[in-house]
């Protein structure tokens, strides 16, 4: 006895010439449900949002707090300004920051100075400073606070992207907006806020290119005139599918990243190689039967010829500053020190190149003690936290109504998320090894890129605030989870309720976590008892 499928609903058998057409391959190359499609909606921005506005609230509130340098401000700030001046980086005189933090900072000596990090956060740090003024803590570090905002705001949008969920999106830009590591490093000008956001927004522009090329690859099989299946030649390697503008996004990102530090390095090779993994993947889902040459030849070889270049060139255009200028320190170098085997070369190119080899051995060699260095294997239980600020104050001092006070700005990060996100990447290589979810496997991607390589740098001076550079990736490591608890939109209202419940409880106790410990993320002046009932480790201190 046959059976005949109810109104509306999909045949039971399909005709196979369909499995060619443009729909059937975008359904099934994106992973998409017959009748899908995706765009964010209004709900996929306005959760991001929220939390992104959320976000610029717990940054901007009392930014100018403290009215001083703090910690690793002392050379990026200074250095940004040097920027403003000369376009390059000048000495400071011994007492410079005191009169920074008096509102005065043109005292720069004539000389230059000789730094070892690229000019991009620098400069970005700059254009707050052109806006808001250089003589004031809020102009220093408007530029961190606001890139930390749309950090929150992409990790959130990506997080749509990603689950398919605006409940979801709107859970992972709010974790991020609470957390206090990443609220510190958006609080104070240094780099690594801006590396953060350049990494993240590379990942975002490969996700976009990710289902750009997929809807092209499923294009370009299908188009075949009269209808019916690609050719047997066409099935061989399949199209070439060569603009990919996102990815040249991704290019210009990836080169933003490295422009304000080399760490990011990484993150090139191993988003490069994802990319190309995808596309791989891609051709073998689509039905191409040498595809694994295909990927590679087609999709690798355009894909290294559209990220490398991209990203050098606006490596190389970051440093226009040091290339305009005929004071920077080492611009010369070339003139002083002629070569009969790279002679050939541009004294700038030369000049440029051994900076960078100073540089190189610079960061090699940096193995000081200090009294905040982490190494690595303490970082995702938050062993060593950084202290970027510190006062005691008395009765009667700073707003201090006890005997003794504590001012701090700490860069612990909420010990809830952080451990949750820690436990959570157990879960992600189960899910990506065993169950072959490519999404776990680009957060794991971006974990292990802004991690693992600082294992292979024992004797190195490392701090756990490096950390923020992978920090959105455990943000989205976690969401991935909390979507798991969750459950999918068509399990039982039983379960789907279950989920939901301990979802929000969780992100309700993360948020009264941050509420307290928000006091020395911030450096509000609170009790000494207080600052001790927030550190719960001795090495916190």
């Amino acid at each position: 006895m046959s059976e005949t499928p109810a109104a509306g609903a999909a045949p039971l058998v399909q005709d196979p010439r369909d499995a060619f057409s443009f729909s059937q391959l975008r359904n099934r190359l994106l992973g998409w449900a017959p009748g899908t499609t995706l765009t964010l909606g209004i709900w996929g921005w306005l959760l991001p949002l929220i939390s992104a506005v959320i976000g610029a609230v717990l940054r901007f509130v009392r930014l100018g707090e403290p009215r001083s340098l703090v910690f690793d401000e002392t050379y990026y700030v200074k250095d940004a300004y040097s920027y403003l001046v000369s376009g390059y980086e000048r000495q400071w005189p011994e007492n410079a920051n005191d009169s920074f933090n008096s509102g005065i900072p043109d005292v720069l000596l004539t000389d230059p100075e000789y730094v070892v990090h690229p000019p991009v956060g620098k400069w970005m740090i700059a254009a707050g400073m052109a806006l808001f003024g250089s003589d004031n803590s809020f102009g220093w570090r408007f530029s961190a606070a606001l890139t930390g905002t749309l950090t929150v705001l992409l990790v959130g949008l990506i997080a749509v992207r990603l689950f398919r969920s605006p409940l979801l999106g709107g859970v992972a830009g709010l974790l991020l907006a609470v957390d206090g590591h990443h609220l510190v490093l958006s609080r104070a000008s240094l780099l690594d806020v801006f590396l953060a956001f350049w990494l993240v927004a590379a990942f975002g522009a490969l996700l976009l290119d990710r289902d750009d090329g997929r809807r092209r690859l499923a294009r370009a099989l299908a188009a075949r005139p009269g209808g019916g299946p690609p050719s047997s030649d066409a099935l061989m390697y399949g199209p070439w599918l060569l603009w990919r503008p996102w990815r040249l996004a991704a290019g210009i990102c990836l080169g933003l990243a490295v422009g304000t530090k080399w760490s990011a390095l990484a993150f090139v090779a191993v988003f490069g190689l994802m990319t190309v993994l995808w596309d791989v993947n891609a051709r073998r889902v689509a039905g191409i039967r040498s595809w694994p040459a295909a990927g590679l030849f087609k999709d690798g070889v355009p894909a290294f010829f559209t990220v490398i270049p991209a990203a050098a060139l606006t490596y190389l255009a970051s440093w226009a500053g040091w290339l305009r200028s005929t004071g920077a320190y080492g611009r010369n170098w070339a003139q002083d020190h002629p070569s009969d085997t790279w002679g050939w070369l541009p004294d700038w190119l030369r000049s440029l190149a051994e900076y960078h080899r100073s540089a190189y051995v610079f960061h090699n060699g940096l193995s000081s003690d200090h009294d905040y260095e982490a190494s690595p294997w303490t970082w995702l239980v938050m062993g060593r936290p950084t202290s970027f600020f510190y006062e005691s104050a008395t009765n009667g001092v700073s707003g201090c109504t006890l005997d003794s006070c504590s001012t701090a700005i700490t860069s612990v990060g909420n010990p809830l998320i952080w451990w949750s996100a820690a436990v959570s990447l157990l879960v992600l290589l189960f899910c990506w090894l065993g169950r072959r979810d490519w999404r776990a496997g680009a957060i794991l991607a971006g974990i292990a890129a802004g991690y693992l390589p600082w294992f292979a740098y024992p004797e190195r001076t490392t701090f756990f605030f490096y950390a923020v550079s992978f920090e959105p990736f455990l943000i989205l490591a976690l969401t991935y989870v909390l979507g798991l608890i969750l459950g999918p939109d068509s399990a039982p209202k039983l379960r789907r309720f279950t989920g939901a419940a301990v979802v929000a409880l969780f992100v309700l106790a993360a948020v009264l976590v941050s509420a307290f410990f928000f006091p020395v993320w911030t450096a509000e002046t609170i009790p000494y008892s207080d600052w001790r009932l927030r550190m719960w480790m001795r090495s916190w201190i």
